[in-house]
């Protein structure tokens, strides 16, 4: 292990806050991304080397003795990197291996689980704890704005204590079965990935290696997983949460509740919308609240919490048209930010990106549901093609068939392919008091075309 760790796919965003975690602590860090040969996402690149991470070309040649190759395990085998690191006898992990390493050997670590939010709970625990003097590590999938700046443009990750540390846990690929976290936390289950079945087993598995176990109580599916030890947080009174939150209001740009718990009263104010933001901050407060932090002082950090990057974020307004960008993928997600949005009585143009093509198989339906039931005929969605980064995938079921099945379900869709003529499309349509929303995952060009789009909308104007 003398040449340190090799990243294979290193701007990835489960990917680069792990190297630069590793890099912080010490160890020596190279990387690997198709994105980087390809020439996108040039500042991502330039951060990461600033960090002192050096970056190869995705042909295998930055590969040494010593090394050990971290990938995800989308990273197929016949990709040069990998075929090296076989050649050469390297060990390989899986990224959750490593992050497991990490996380379960910390004294006090918290986990963060769920379909939904994951990001924005770790995000704002790993805020509270900041500001509780109390230095932790943290591990996201989001840039979080309260640790972004110049010289970190790109911070997914915190680096504090090795001792404390919280991350989000994926279980999309099984991995968070790896995880023996202090605080274990579910915050919804709902279709994404994998099977109902295969969810509950690994929800289920991961409330239990938890020393203290939370969960969503207002979800039906968290509940009914919860083990004996566990302890709830929500709204609704009728399952008795350990931390229950009432008198929620909910505002434009901002939510306002109590928080009730062992007989005291604490008023939380959080500068983002959306009950589901709400829940959130629910489930922050009572992760934080199990690691040793009094709720007064995580519900005064909330106040001052910035939000994580594409969570709903206002990119901004021109001639009374506002935009926004939002990491929205899966049913839950989509239908949690559709409703924050809709709740203003504004008209929405929606740009929705799939994330893959796999995924329109695995959810399409509950997809098109989700965007019928919330957008009805007044609203407008608008469809580019998938996600797609190379390799072997079928794409019998496309945007083409997703535009179809929102219509069928009555809500008015339309599929362009380029995403530069739904923005020329939007320019000349959007009028002011419109809502512009862009969704999508795995695409962090997504961040550029919001912006691209606002500034159509301004020059349209002119």
């Amino acid at each position: 292990m003398d040449n340190g760790y090799f990243f294979c796919g290193i701007g990835g965003s489960g990917m680069l806050p792990l190297a630069a975690i590793m890099k912080a602590r010490g160890a020596a860090v190279a990387g690997s991304d198709r994105s980087l040969d390809a020439g996108r996402m040039a500042a991502k690149f330039d951060y990461l080397r600033s960090l002192g991470i050096a970056l190869h070309d995705q042909d295998g040649s930055g590969l040494a003795p010593g090394h050990v190759l971290v990938a995800s395990a989308a990273v197929e085998d016949e990709v040069p990197d990998v075929v090296r690191a076989r050649e050469l006898g390297l060990e390989r992990k899986a990224r959750p291996e490593l992050l497991a390493e990490l996380l379960n050997a910390a004294a006090t670590s918290i986990a963060i689980g769920g379909t939904s939010g994951k990001s924005t709970v770790t995000g704002m625990a790993g805020w509270i704890l900041h500001e509780a003097a109390r230095s932790p590590t943290v591990m996201n999938g989001a840039v979080m704005k309260n640790f972004a700046g110049p010289h970190a443009p790109f911070a997914s990750a915190l680096v504090g204590d090795p001792d404390l540390f919280v991350a989000e846990v994926d279980e999309s690929d099984g991995s968070i079965a790896l995880y023996r976290p202090t605080v274990a936390l579910v915050n919804n289950i709902s279709l994404d990935h994998k099977s109902m079945d295969e969810l509950r087993d690994l929800f289920g598995d991961f409330m239990k290696a938890g020393t203290h176990a939370l969960y969503n109580a207002d979800d039906e599916e968290a509940r009914a997983l919860a083990p004996a030890h566990a302890r709830g947080f929500g709204f609704d009174p009728a399952h008795a949460p350990a931390y229950r939150g009432h008198d929620l209001e909910c505002h434009d740009e901002e939510v306002r509740f109590t928080l009730a718990h062992a007989g005291e009263v604490y008023p939380v104010h959080l500068p983002m919308p959306g009950r589901h933001n709400a829940m959130n901050a629910l489930a922050a407060l009572a992760a934080t609240h199990a690691a040793g932090v009094e709720l007064a002082d995580g519900a005064a950090a909330l106040a001052r919490f910035a939000g994580l990057k594409r969570r709903l974020e206002r990119v901004g307004e021109h001639h009374g048209i506002t935009v926004y960008d939002d990491f929205g993928h899966n049913p839950d997600k989509i239908g949690a930010t559709l409703e924050t949005m809709r709740a203003r009585g504004r008209r929405l143009l929606v740009v929705f990106q799939p994330h893959g093509y796999g995924p329109l198989r695995q959810m399409g339906a509950e997809l098109a549901a989700v965007f019928a039931e919330q957008l009805g005929e007044d609203n407008r969605l608008f469809l580019p093609d998938p996600v797609y980064q190379g390799g072997t995938v079928d794409r019998s079921r496309g945007s083409d068939w997703l535009a179809h099945a929102v219509r069928q379900a009555g809500a008015h869709a339309i599929h362009i392919p380029e995403r530069d003529e739904i923005a020329a499309e939007i320019a000349a349509d959007a009028r002011p008091g419109d809502l512009v929303l862009v969704m999508g995952a795995r695409d962090d060009s997504l961040i550029a075309y919001a912006r691209d789009l606002l500034e159509a909308i301004g020059e349209s104007r002119r």
